[in-house]
């Protein structure tokens, strides 16, 4: 009889385990490592109840974002669509003579977006980028998923920032 370690190699997928691992198998084991932090590096222990207090607090306070700003939304569409065609036609062969009808489509979308949702940084969505991309696959346009990426990025880019400017000028 064959000793099991004379035997060769098979990855362990190809069978079932049927007998336990033999004495010349080996088998490294971590030994846990516990540091101990000195006592004059510890915090002092507050009360169960303070702990509990400060929690409850932090757990009730809910951040309300503001209501969309349609000035805002109305400026920023233009600016998106402006910037947006700047960009596409740089790949007029993809696009060809319908880069003006996705651009408008984008526009549409994302201005509802702003107009309805958005609500200054944080309020962000990855909806309407999709809702662009379905739209102008429905409509058979080209591009659908150039055109909806460039929107998310110049959204990412643009959008927050632009936000926070206006309102800034709008408190001077």
């Amino acid at each position: 009889m064959a000793s099991i370690c004379n035997l060769p190699f098979i990855p362990p997928s190809s069978f079932p385990a049927i007998k336990p691992v033999s004495a010349c198998a080996a088998i490294l084991r971590h030994t846990p490592v516990f540091i101990r932090t000195p006592p004059h590096f510890i915090a002092p222990r507050k009360t169960h109840s303070v702990i509990r207090k400060a929690i409850q607090s932090q757990i009730h306070k809910n951040y309300v974002y503001p209501d969309p700003i349609p000035e805002f939304a109305a400026a920023e569409t233009e600016k998106f669509k402006a910037e947006l065609l700047k960009k596409l036609s740089k790949q007029r062969e993809t696009f060809g003579n319908d880069l003006r009808m996705v651009v408008d489509v984008c526009a549409e979308i994302f201005g509802e977006f702003l107009h309805k949702d958005y609500g200054g940084p944080g309020t962000l969505l990855i909806e309407p980028f999709t809702d662009m991309m379905l739209a102008l696959k429905d409509r058979n346009l080209a591009g659908a998923a150039l055109a909806a990426g460039a929107s998310l990025l110049w959204s990412q880019n643009y959008v927050d920032r632009d936000w926070e400017d206006w309102n800034s000028k709008q408190h001077k």
